[in-house]
């Protein structure tokens, strides 16, 4: 790709054949790349009636990822990715704490900060 842009004036410095410029260019790409997939959806959707069912049904998608995330984390070993039951005793402790705590409190801040500081105290201890 390099040699695209190789006719092209310098922008900043000519160091390195053209490497600023590439760098330049490759930014611009990948801020256009993030946001389309951003921009079409809402373009999309704000001109349109979303049925019912369907909002009912993103209501878990973010749980859903969420609990995939942090499950894997836990339970899946990144040698050879095998189960793992008690892999991280530490985690999982911590995981049933914050259950405990967000279903009495419904609150995400006090939920995230009780796990951070409950896997920090479990990890000194276990």
């Amino acid at each position: 790709m390099a040699h695209l842009f190789s006719n092209l004036p310098l922008l900043i410095s000519d160091t390195g054949n053209n490497k600023i410029l590439y760098h330049i260019i490759v930014i611009i790409f990948a801020g256009f790349a993030a946001f389309i997939p951003r921009y079409f959806p809402i373009l999309f959707f704000s001109t349109r009636k979303i049925p019912e069912w369907f909002n009912e049904w993103m209501k878990y998608v973010p749980v859903s990822l969420f609990t995939a995330l942090v499950v894997k984390n836990m339970f899946v070993t990144t040698a050879g990715y095998h189960f793992v039951p008690f892999g991280h005793v530490d985690q999982i402790i911590a995981a049933l704490i914050v259950m405990v705590i967000a279903y009495f409190t419904r609150s995400m801040s006090i939920s995230v900060v009780t796990g951070l500081i409950a896997v920090w105290l479990l990890s000194l201890v276990l």
